[in-house]
């Protein structure tokens, strides 16, 4: 049912939690999981030092998350891109066939005013599969 499951991998504690979730799924169902971790582009050339650091930042977040699922028995790929992330969830989990993205979802969006803008929202009305969002 779910050959391929597409995790997105930030360092929020939802995130963190989803891990059990996803773990469960992939063990379940056999699935080979993929983590994807999304850099937001800076614009700025004094932000460029930044973004180096979040660069090595986010290959230590998703070595450690690998690590976390490979002492559980599961076997990941591991990806980093560069965008916008809803637009990059949703062509990685197309460009790999994915047949459920995972994400932990922060609730920020949850008012009117927000609800446009967030992450998860965007996800789930853009996604080429199903979305399991994990509260």
């Amino acid at each position: 049912m779910f050959q391929t499951v597409l995790f997105s991998v930030n360092d929020s504690r939802e995130s963190r939690e989803a891990v059990e979730v996803v773990a469960n799924v992939v063990q379940k169902y056999n699935s080979q999981l993929v983590l994807l971790s999304v850099l937001v582009p800076v614009a700025d050339e004094a932000a460029s030092q930044q973004s180096m650091s979040d660069h090595e930042a986010i290959s230590k977040l998703l070595e450690g998350a690998k690590t976390m699922f490979a002492q559980q028995g599961i076997q990941t790929e591991v990806m980093e891109r560069e965008g916008n992330p809803a637009f990059v969830i949703c062509d990685v989990a197309d460009e790999i066939d994915a047949n459920l993205i995972v994400m932990g979802s922060r609730g920020m969006g949850l008012t009117e005013e927000g609800i446009s803008d967030s992450v998860t929202n965007r996800v789930v009305n853009l996604s080429p599969c199903p979305v399991l969002i994990v509260p």
